[in-house]
């Protein structure tokens, strides 16, 4: 029998909610194959502790997250810099991967969009570096020939494992010429090495607008920190909202995967959370961990839920509860 022993993150707001989904359905999945099992280590994080304690990240926790096989994350609030930030720094999760993809009966702006952003996750101006005084601040946009290759490898190895066709960088080097043109001379060095893979470049503020107008356009996209972070967000707005967008921060050891939406206060403990970001989240842990049928399993099972249009959240039009579609996802399973 296989054994994955996974670490887990409810963090705040409706994190534990979520997070209690897509642990429910990985023990139902391990409970119908029978040759597979985890196990599950939660580790406190975020506003909450922060506010019992004085310490929204405990010591320790990036070493328990460095002995597990991977890690779920749900959400935090005003603590993300504290948390999330240093985890993927201290980790060298280089790459966030966010899947933006249409599901059936998902109220979406476009059709057929199937577009995977890929972000450099660990410089840029989310290194947090830079000085305040009392009337002015500075925050350093550090970008490095190292990481920027890095990355752009990243996107066109995915690229060619997945059947895409073409990697765009985004960029804004009219006026970030000095930091942009690091990430841009690295971006075109890999594109040479990968002819079967189209490349284009394209300004930050032209893809934002793209993405609206002609989102089919795009295949495979990668941009520094926090271009890729503001992007990702518009793109997932394309396709139904953040309850429908997983992601994952991938390094050469460790991984850790989380919906893209934050904690959202203003429905926590209502039950009607969308709990389908989370669980996508963990379906692609799973492909991460090389279990790559039981992670379309689990998407699988999603897709047939969405098909019913029985069971679905108030945010896509149904009135269901988080409980009620997990459920819903695990009969399937």
């Amino acid at each position: 029998m296989t054994k994955y022993k996974i670490a887990t993150l409810p963090g705040d707001g409706i994190g534990p909610e979520v997070m209690t989904t897509a642990v429910s359905i990985l023990e139902v999945l391990a409970e119908s194959r029978g040759d597979i099992a985890f196990e599950f280590t939660e580790l406190p994080v975020g506003d909450e502790l922060k506010a019992r304690t004085g310490i929204a990240m405990p010591q320790g926790t990036v070493e328990a997250i460095r002995e597990s096989d991977a890690a779920l994350f749900a959400a935090v609030g005003e603590t993300a810099k504290e948390v999330i930030l240093p985890l993927r720094q201290e980790l060298e999760l280089y790459a966030n991967v966010r899947p933006t993809k249409v599901y059936p009966n998902v109220p979406s702006l476009k059709e057929g969009v199937d577009i995977v952003m890929v972000r450099e996750n660990t410089e840029g101006l989310y290194k947090m570096v830079g000085h305040r005084g009392p009337d002015w601040g500075v925050n350093l946009r550090i970008i490095t020939r190292q990481a920027s290759e890095r990355i752009a490898r990243f996107a066109f190895e995915y690229a060619v494992r997945n059947g895409r066709s073409k990697v765009t960088s985004v960029h804004k080097n009219n006026v970030l010429d000095l930091t942009c043109g690091v990430f841009l001379e690295a971006c075109r060095g890999v594109a040479e090495s990968y002819p079967g893979i189209g490349y284009q470049e394209m300004i930050v503020d032209a893809c934002a607008m793209k993405l609206i107008l002609s989102p089919e356009q795009f295949d495979v996209l990668v941009t520094t920190n926090m271009f890729g972070d503001i992007l990702s967000d518009e793109a997932a707005a394309i396709v139904g909202g953040l309850g429908m967008a997983p992601s994952g921060n991938i390094g050469e050891k460790n991984g850790i995967f989380e919906p893209v939406h934050g904690s959202a206060p203003d429905i926590a403990g209502k039950g009607i959370a969308n709990p389908i970001a989370m669980i996508l989240s963990a379906s692609m842990m799973l492909e991460w961990l090389g279990e790559t049928e039981l992670s379309k399993t689990i998407e699988t099972a999603v897709i047939e839920v969405l098909e019913e249009a029985e069971t679905l959240t108030p945010d896509l039009g149904g009135s269901a509860t988080t409980e009620q579609v997990a459920a819903a996802i695990e009969k399937k399973i």
